[in-house]
């Protein structure tokens, strides 16, 4: 009611100063408060979590402590005033190759995924699923995703909504040489959920190696793509981490760069805005989040610019000179 005699009295003030009738003074008023509202960004708080690793699926405990260290960085980020919280591949736990694999651990091959304790896994994604209820808190989480037998799993995201519920699930689609060999089961289709007027894309695994992946999140007109990585396989390596900032740079939205924590492994989870440069990382090597405000500015010409560069805006200014012409000319 405050507000609402507010605005009454700034229409009573603007027909006052004018001369306006009050009608017309309102209708001015109204117009000009929509067109700032539209320009106003859409702005959330994202947490980009770099949590603990876990390979052995087979070790109860360590799937339990996983699910406690997860909670505790929720809780973190709930504190910091997170809106949505984005978390690495894996992180429940990220399947050792060598311990799935039926020949192993010498050699490589198919994955016996009866080794997983999977009870386990799904009492840990409860206690998940409840705290992000409890938090009113939107938890992005890397984990494997069972299918019936004799189908592998899916290497995933689960969005899980701030009620709860998981809202929906990405299953990463480019996957590497040994887990579309012997562990995973590819997915199909790009992924797009929408916090408070935010969109988000999701990426996964290795993806940050295909640019078509980002450019098509790109088109589907997300603000920022949430990258989930276990890391490199290389010591200090920093080649998904730098991919992320070029993809950020050239579609110009936000990206969310979340890795396992490797001491020495790789580079640390990170947001990056949409011109390419961190806006925060992890400092240390161990569990931590950093959080951002992100959001899409209106007013940035650059990605409006760039769909009309794609779109064949050069045509009309395209001249074919003649082949014939004397060397010379060229000079």
């Amino acid at each position: 009611m405050t507000e609402n005699r507010n605005f009454k009295r700034r229409v009573r003030a603007r027909a006052a100063k004018t001369g306006e009738s009050y009608t017309t003074a309102l209708m001015h008023l109204r117009q000009a408060s929509a067109e700032d509202l539209v320009a106003q960004p859409r702005l959330l708080r994202l947490a980009v979590a770099q949590s603990g690793y876990f390979d052995d699926p087979r070790d109860a405990a360590a799937l339990h402590h996983a699910g406690e260290g997860i909670r505790h960085l929720m809780r973190e980020a709930h504190r910091a005033g997170a809106r949505v919280l984005h978390f690495p591949e894996g992180a429940t736990c990220f399947p050792n190759k060598r311990i799935m694999s039926t020949i192993g651990p010498r050699e490589i091959g198919p994955s016996d995924w009866r080794r997983f304790e999977w009870t386990v896994l799904r009492k840990e994604l409860d206690a998940i699923r409840t705290l992000a209820r409890d938090l009113g808190l939107w938890t992005v989480l890397g984990s494997v995703h069972k299918l019936t037998e004799p189908h592998r799993p899916h290497n995933s995201l689960y969005v899980i909504s701030d009620k709860g519920a998981v809202a929906t699930r990405y299953d990463e689609r480019m996957l590497s040489n040994t887990k579309v060999s012997f562990m995973y089961t590819p997915g199909t289709i790009p992924l797009t959920f929408e916090v408070d007027g935010v969109r988000f894309g999701c990426a996964l695994g290795i993806e940050c190696h295909f640019p078509e992946i980002f450019g098509e999140y790109e088109q589907l007109n997300v603000d920022c793509v949430l990258f989930s990585t276990s890391g490199g396989a290389l010591a200090n390596d920093i080649a998904f981490a730098a991919e992320v900032q070029g993809h950020a740079s050239i579609n110009r939205y936000w990206a969310s760069f979340a890795v396992l924590a490797q001491p020495g492994l790789t580079a640390p989870s990170g947001i990056v805005s949409p011109d390419g440069q961190w806006a925060v990382r992890c400092s240390g090597d161990g569990p931590s989040i950093v959080v951002a405000d992100i959001g899409r500015d209106p007013v940035d010409p650059a990605r409006p610019w760039r769909r009309s560069a794609r779109g064949g805006i050069y045509d009309p200014h395209i001249v074919s000179d003649d082949p014939r012409s004397s060397s010379r000319d060229m000079f």
